[in-house]
Protein backbone atom coordinates (compact mmCIF):
# COMPACT_ATOMS: atom_id res chain seq x y z
CA UNK A 1 0.00 0.00 0.00
CA UNK A 2 1.25 3.53 -0.77
CA UNK A 3 -1.42 5.38 0.94
CA UNK A 4 -0.09 7.93 2.83
CA UNK A 5 -0.32 8.40 7.13
CA UNK A 6 -3.43 11.14 6.61
CA UNK A 7 -5.02 8.77 3.76
CA UNK A 8 -4.55 5.67 6.17
CA UNK A 9 -5.86 7.50 9.41
CA UNK A 10 -8.98 8.66 7.74
CA UNK A 11 -10.03 5.28 6.74
CA UNK A 12 -9.25 3.87 10.00
CA UNK A 13 -11.48 6.15 12.01
CA UNK A 14 -14.35 5.79 9.88
CA UNK A 15 -13.78 2.03 9.92
CA UNK A 16 -13.52 1.73 13.99
CA UNK A 17 -16.45 3.79 14.60
CA UNK A 18 -18.75 0.83 15.36
CA UNK A 19 -16.23 -1.05 17.31
CA UNK A 20 -15.42 1.77 20.33
CA UNK A 21 -16.98 3.56 23.00
CA UNK A 22 -18.10 7.42 21.57
CA UNK A 23 -16.24 9.36 23.49
CA UNK A 24 -13.19 7.36 22.77
CA UNK A 25 -13.74 7.59 19.35
CA UNK A 26 -14.10 11.32 19.39
CA UNK A 27 -10.44 11.08 20.85
CA UNK A 28 -9.12 8.98 18.65
CA UNK A 29 -10.51 11.07 15.38
CA UNK A 30 -9.16 14.55 17.87
CA UNK A 31 -5.34 13.32 18.30
CA UNK A 32 -5.14 11.79 14.52
CA UNK A 33 -5.99 15.32 13.44
CA UNK A 34 -4.45 17.64 15.95
CA UNK A 35 -0.95 15.20 16.07
CA UNK A 36 -0.12 13.20 13.89
CA UNK A 37 -1.68 14.19 10.17
CA UNK A 38 -0.23 17.94 10.63
CA UNK A 39 3.49 16.29 10.70
CA UNK A 40 3.63 13.23 9.18
CA UNK A 41 0.38 12.82 7.41
CA UNK A 42 2.15 13.73 3.81
CA UNK A 43 4.17 10.39 4.90
CA UNK A 44 3.83 6.82 2.69
CA UNK A 45 2.63 3.95 5.35
CA UNK A 46 5.41 2.25 3.99
CA UNK A 47 7.84 4.63 4.96
CA UNK A 48 7.11 4.65 8.98
CA UNK A 49 9.95 3.73 10.97
CA UNK A 50 10.54 3.86 14.54
CA UNK A 51 13.00 6.28 14.22
CA UNK A 52 10.38 8.85 12.15
CA UNK A 53 8.14 8.13 15.05
CA UNK A 54 10.51 9.18 17.76
CA UNK A 55 10.89 12.21 15.56
CA UNK A 56 7.65 12.94 15.67
CA UNK A 57 7.46 12.62 19.45
CA UNK A 58 9.96 14.73 19.91
CA UNK A 59 8.61 17.49 17.36
CA UNK A 60 5.74 16.94 19.49
CA UNK A 61 7.14 17.55 22.46
CA UNK A 62 9.25 20.33 21.45
CA UNK A 63 6.87 22.44 19.94
CA UNK A 64 3.18 20.41 19.29
CA UNK A 65 0.93 23.17 20.80
CA UNK A 66 -1.50 24.67 17.83
CA UNK A 67 -0.34 28.06 17.67
CA UNK A 68 -3.38 30.28 18.85
CA UNK A 69 -4.25 34.20 17.69
CA UNK A 70 -0.68 34.30 16.26
CA UNK A 71 1.05 33.14 19.49
CA UNK A 72 4.16 31.47 19.63
CA UNK A 73 3.59 27.36 19.78
CA UNK A 74 5.37 25.63 22.25
CA UNK A 75 5.73 21.66 22.86
CA UNK A 76 2.59 19.45 24.45
CA UNK A 77 2.91 17.23 27.84
CA UNK A 78 4.61 13.58 27.92
CA UNK A 79 1.44 13.08 28.68
CA UNK A 80 -0.06 14.03 25.63
CA UNK A 81 2.61 12.33 24.10
CA UNK A 82 2.05 9.49 25.49
CA UNK A 83 -1.75 9.45 24.44
CA UNK A 84 -0.64 10.12 20.92
CA UNK A 85 1.78 6.86 20.84
CA UNK A 86 -1.26 4.64 22.24
CA UNK A 87 -3.63 6.02 19.55
CA UNK A 88 -1.08 5.22 16.82
CA UNK A 89 0.11 2.15 17.70
CA UNK A 90 -3.49 1.09 17.70
CA UNK A 91 -3.86 2.55 14.42
CA UNK A 92 -0.83 0.91 12.80
CA UNK A 93 -1.88 -2.60 14.88
CA UNK A 94 -5.09 -2.50 12.24
CA UNK A 95 -2.75 -1.52 9.41
CA UNK A 96 -0.92 -4.78 9.91
CA UNK A 97 -3.94 -6.71 10.57
CA UNK A 98 -5.23 -5.33 7.17
CA UNK A 99 -2.37 -6.04 5.03
CA UNK A 100 -1.60 -2.78 4.85
CA UNK A 101 1.87 -3.33 6.45
CA UNK A 102 3.84 -6.41 7.56
CA UNK A 103 4.74 -4.90 10.71
CA UNK A 104 3.79 -2.41 13.47
CA UNK A 105 6.85 0.06 13.39
CA UNK A 106 5.48 2.06 16.23
CA UNK A 107 6.56 -1.36 18.04
CA UNK A 108 9.64 -0.18 18.55
CA UNK A 109 8.73 3.67 19.18
CA UNK A 110 9.81 5.42 22.69
CA UNK A 111 7.40 7.01 23.87
CA UNK A 112 8.24 9.72 26.17
CA UNK A 113 8.88 8.78 30.02
CA UNK A 114 5.78 9.97 32.32
CA UNK A 115 6.71 11.11 36.15
CA UNK A 116 4.31 9.55 38.63
CA UNK A 117 2.80 11.96 40.40
CA UNK A 118 -0.46 11.72 42.93
CA UNK A 119 -3.69 12.93 42.29
CA UNK A 120 -5.01 16.70 43.37
CA UNK A 121 -7.01 15.44 45.95
CA UNK A 122 -8.72 17.78 48.86
CA UNK A 123 -8.17 17.00 52.47
CA UNK A 124 -11.52 15.98 54.82
CA UNK A 125 -11.73 19.29 56.45
CA UNK A 126 -11.56 20.65 52.45
CA UNK A 127 -14.74 18.38 51.12
CA UNK A 128 -16.50 19.34 54.60
CA UNK A 129 -15.88 22.89 54.06
CA UNK A 130 -17.60 22.30 50.62
CA UNK A 131 -20.34 20.54 51.67
CA UNK A 132 -21.22 23.56 54.36
CA UNK A 133 -20.75 25.91 51.49
CA UNK A 134 -23.26 24.37 48.92
CA UNK A 135 -25.80 23.21 51.27
CA UNK A 136 -27.94 25.57 49.86
CA UNK A 137 -27.47 25.06 46.52
CA UNK A 138 -29.76 23.07 43.96
CA UNK A 139 -26.76 20.52 43.08
CA UNK A 140 -26.17 20.23 46.75
CA UNK A 141 -27.31 16.42 46.46
CA UNK A 142 -25.33 15.78 43.18
CA UNK A 143 -21.96 17.22 45.13
CA UNK A 144 -22.47 15.20 48.65
CA UNK A 145 -22.81 12.57 46.44
CA UNK A 146 -19.63 13.17 44.49
CA UNK A 147 -17.78 13.37 47.61
CA UNK A 148 -19.13 10.33 49.43
CA UNK A 149 -19.38 7.99 46.81
CA UNK A 150 -16.38 8.50 44.78
CA UNK A 151 -19.16 8.65 41.72
CA UNK A 152 -17.70 9.91 38.28
CA UNK A 153 -18.82 12.98 36.67
CA UNK A 154 -21.05 11.28 33.94
CA UNK A 155 -22.71 8.47 36.38
CA UNK A 156 -23.48 11.65 39.02
CA UNK A 157 -24.82 13.92 35.74
CA UNK A 158 -26.55 11.00 34.31
CA UNK A 159 -28.12 9.68 37.31
CA UNK A 160 -31.79 9.10 36.75
CA UNK A 161 -35.18 8.50 39.09
CA UNK A 162 -35.05 4.76 38.56
CA UNK A 163 -31.57 4.59 39.28
CA UNK A 164 -32.49 5.65 42.88
CA UNK A 165 -33.95 3.23 45.66
CA UNK A 166 -34.74 5.67 48.84
CA UNK A 167 -36.26 2.43 50.48
CA UNK A 168 -32.93 1.15 50.14
CA UNK A 169 -30.95 3.79 49.95
CA UNK A 170 -28.70 2.52 47.29
CA UNK A 171 -28.22 3.91 43.62
CA UNK A 172 -27.13 2.14 40.50
CA UNK A 173 -26.14 4.72 37.70
CA UNK A 174 -27.66 2.90 34.37
CA UNK A 175 -26.91 5.50 31.60
CA UNK A 176 -23.95 7.95 32.40
CA UNK A 177 -23.95 11.39 30.48
CA UNK A 178 -20.44 11.79 29.00
CA UNK A 179 -19.25 14.68 26.45
CA UNK A 180 -18.68 13.41 22.53
CA UNK A 181 -17.61 16.75 20.57
CA UNK A 182 -18.69 19.18 23.35
CA UNK A 183 -22.19 18.01 23.04
CA UNK A 184 -23.93 15.97 25.87
CA UNK A 185 -24.79 11.81 24.85
CA UNK A 186 -26.08 9.01 26.72
CA UNK A 187 -22.34 6.69 27.21
CA UNK A 188 -21.56 3.47 28.39
CA UNK A 189 -19.67 2.96 31.94
CA UNK A 190 -16.05 2.33 31.88
CA UNK A 191 -16.45 -1.05 33.70
CA UNK A 192 -19.17 -4.08 34.17
CA UNK A 193 -18.67 -2.89 38.03
CA UNK A 194 -19.90 0.51 37.69
CA UNK A 195 -23.03 -0.57 37.19
CA UNK A 196 -23.20 -2.04 40.74
CA UNK A 197 -26.02 -0.80 43.01
CA UNK A 198 -23.99 1.69 45.41
CA UNK A 199 -25.00 1.98 49.25
CA UNK A 200 -25.26 5.47 51.14
CA UNK A 201 -24.70 7.02 54.15
CA UNK A 202 -27.64 8.30 55.85
CA UNK A 203 -26.80 12.24 55.78
CA UNK A 204 -26.02 11.19 51.80
CA UNK A 205 -29.43 9.49 51.31
CA UNK A 206 -31.68 12.30 53.16
CA UNK A 207 -30.24 14.86 50.74
CA UNK A 208 -31.03 12.41 47.82
CA UNK A 209 -34.44 11.90 48.76
CA UNK A 210 -35.12 15.99 49.52
CA UNK A 211 -33.67 16.57 45.94
CA UNK A 212 -36.07 13.94 44.41
CA UNK A 213 -39.11 15.00 46.19
CA UNK A 214 -38.47 18.59 44.96
CA UNK A 215 -38.05 17.02 41.43
CA UNK A 216 -41.01 15.34 41.55
CA UNK A 217 -42.71 18.50 42.62
CA UNK A 218 -41.48 20.41 39.90
CA UNK A 219 -42.00 17.53 37.01
CA UNK A 220 -45.77 16.99 38.33
CA UNK A 221 -45.97 21.22 37.77
CA UNK A 222 -44.19 21.14 34.32
CA UNK A 223 -44.88 18.13 33.19
CA UNK A 224 -41.82 17.39 31.82
CA UNK A 225 -41.09 13.78 30.81
CA UNK A 226 -37.57 13.55 31.04
CA UNK A 227 -36.19 11.48 33.87
CA UNK A 228 -32.68 13.01 34.79
CA UNK A 229 -32.54 13.99 38.26
CA UNK A 230 -30.45 16.79 38.11
CA UNK A 231 -31.16 18.85 35.76
CA UNK A 232 -32.88 22.72 34.35
CA UNK A 233 -36.31 23.40 36.35
CA UNK A 234 -37.93 22.47 33.03
CA UNK A 235 -35.90 18.84 33.12
CA UNK A 236 -33.62 20.10 30.40
CA UNK A 237 -30.33 17.81 31.08
CA UNK A 238 -27.34 19.58 32.48
CA UNK A 239 -24.08 20.02 30.20
CA UNK A 240 -21.48 18.03 32.25
CA UNK A 241 -18.67 21.06 31.43
CA UNK A 242 -21.14 23.10 32.86
CA UNK A 243 -21.48 21.24 36.11
CA UNK A 244 -17.71 21.25 36.39
CA UNK A 245 -17.73 24.98 35.76
CA UNK A 246 -20.11 25.64 38.93
CA UNK A 247 -18.05 23.26 41.46
CA UNK A 248 -14.79 25.32 40.38
CA UNK A 249 -16.56 28.12 41.06
CA UNK A 250 -18.02 27.28 44.59
CA UNK A 251 -14.63 26.15 45.62
CA UNK A 252 -13.26 29.46 44.38
CA UNK A 253 -15.79 31.42 46.39
CA UNK A 254 -15.06 28.83 49.87
CA UNK A 255 -11.45 29.47 49.26
CA UNK A 256 -10.38 26.55 48.52
CA UNK A 257 -7.82 25.21 46.08
CA UNK A 258 -9.84 24.91 42.32
CA UNK A 259 -9.37 21.35 41.34
CA UNK A 260 -11.72 19.53 38.98
CA UNK A 261 -14.59 17.68 39.97
CA UNK A 262 -13.10 14.46 39.06
CA UNK A 263 -10.42 14.97 42.03
CA UNK A 264 -13.34 14.77 44.55
CA UNK A 265 -13.15 11.33 43.59
CA UNK A 266 -9.68 10.67 43.80
CA UNK A 267 -10.24 12.93 47.39
CA UNK A 268 -12.83 10.56 47.99
CA UNK A 269 -10.53 7.31 47.08
CA UNK A 270 -7.92 8.73 49.16
CA UNK A 271 -10.03 9.36 52.31
CA UNK A 272 -11.47 6.01 52.26
CA UNK A 273 -8.33 4.19 52.06
CA UNK A 274 -6.20 6.09 54.95
CA UNK A 275 -9.59 5.47 57.04
CA UNK A 276 -8.77 1.95 56.73
CA UNK A 277 -11.69 0.99 54.56
CA UNK A 278 -10.04 -2.47 52.55
CA UNK A 279 -8.61 -1.81 49.25
CA UNK A 280 -10.75 -4.57 47.91
CA UNK A 281 -14.03 -2.38 49.21
CA UNK A 282 -12.74 0.77 47.93
CA UNK A 283 -12.16 -0.46 44.58
CA UNK A 284 -15.85 -1.87 44.34
CA UNK A 285 -17.05 1.57 45.32
CA UNK A 286 -14.99 2.98 42.85
CA UNK A 287 -16.14 0.71 39.85
CA UNK A 288 -12.40 0.00 39.30
CA UNK A 289 -11.55 -3.22 36.99
CA UNK A 290 -10.05 -4.63 39.74
CA UNK A 291 -7.96 -4.10 43.44
CA UNK A 292 -5.18 -3.99 41.91
CA UNK A 293 -5.55 -0.73 39.67
CA UNK A 294 -6.84 0.81 42.53
CA UNK A 295 -4.07 -0.42 44.61
CA UNK A 296 -1.42 1.45 41.68
CA UNK A 297 -3.09 4.17 41.51
CA UNK A 298 -3.30 5.28 45.28
CA UNK A 299 -0.01 3.66 46.04
CA UNK A 300 0.69 6.80 47.84
CA UNK A 301 -1.72 6.28 50.39
CA UNK A 302 -0.53 2.94 51.17
CA UNK A 303 2.97 3.99 53.26
CA UNK A 304 1.14 5.07 56.54
CA UNK A 305 -0.94 1.32 56.32
CA UNK A 306 1.41 -0.35 56.17
CA UNK A 307 2.90 0.69 59.00
CA UNK A 308 -0.66 0.67 61.05
CA UNK A 309 -0.31 -2.89 59.47
CA UNK A 310 2.76 -3.91 60.64
CA UNK A 311 1.54 -2.69 64.23
CA UNK A 312 -1.59 -4.53 64.23
CA UNK A 313 0.22 -7.74 62.74
CA UNK A 314 3.03 -7.41 65.41
CA UNK A 315 0.83 -7.41 68.45
CA UNK A 316 -1.60 -10.13 67.21
CA UNK A 317 1.23 -12.16 67.18
CA UNK A 318 3.74 -11.32 69.40
CA UNK A 319 0.71 -9.61 71.75
CA UNK A 320 0.29 -6.58 73.40
CA UNK A 321 2.37 -5.84 75.90
CA UNK A 322 1.19 -5.39 79.57
CA UNK A 323 1.05 -1.62 81.18
CA UNK A 324 3.21 -1.32 83.76
CA UNK A 325 3.47 1.84 86.30
CA UNK A 326 6.79 2.99 85.55
CA UNK A 327 7.59 3.53 81.59
CA UNK A 328 11.29 3.31 82.25
CA UNK A 329 10.56 -0.07 83.32
CA UNK A 330 8.44 -0.68 80.75
CA UNK A 331 10.85 0.26 78.42
CA UNK A 332 13.62 -1.82 79.55
CA UNK A 333 12.02 -4.62 79.48
CA UNK A 334 11.41 -4.63 75.93
CA UNK A 335 14.71 -3.19 74.79
CA UNK A 336 17.27 -3.66 77.34
CA UNK A 337 19.30 -7.31 75.77
CA UNK A 338 20.70 -7.82 79.73
CA UNK A 339 17.79 -8.94 80.99
CA UNK A 340 17.61 -12.06 82.31
CA UNK A 341 14.72 -14.43 81.28
CA UNK A 342 12.10 -15.30 84.08
CA UNK A 343 11.14 -18.88 85.28
CA UNK A 344 7.49 -18.18 82.48
CA UNK A 345 10.04 -17.25 79.65
CA UNK A 346 11.58 -20.12 77.17
CA UNK A 347 14.64 -20.09 75.18
CA UNK A 348 14.15 -17.69 72.42
CA UNK A 349 11.14 -15.45 73.54
CA UNK A 350 11.86 -11.91 73.96
CA UNK A 351 11.00 -10.64 77.77
CA UNK A 352 7.90 -8.51 77.56
CA UNK A 353 5.97 -9.58 74.55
Amino acid sequence: SRRTVSVFLDEWVRAIRPAVRPATWSKYRTYCDSYIKPVIGDTALQDLTPVRINLLYAHLLAEGRRHRRGTQGAGVSPATVTTVHQVFHRALGDAVKWDYLSRNPADNAERPKLDRRAPTVWTPDQLRTFIKHVRKDRLYALYLLAITTGLRRGALVGLRRPDVDLDTGTVSSSRPRIVVDNKAVDGEHKTDSAYRPLALDPVTADALRAHVERWERERAALKFTADLLFCWPDGTGIHPDTVTDWFQAHAKAAGLPVIRLHDVRHSYATAALKSGVHPKVVSERLGHASVAFTLSAYSHVMPGMDRDAAGAIADLILGVPEPTQDPDVRKSVRTDPETPLTEDQGEGETPGT
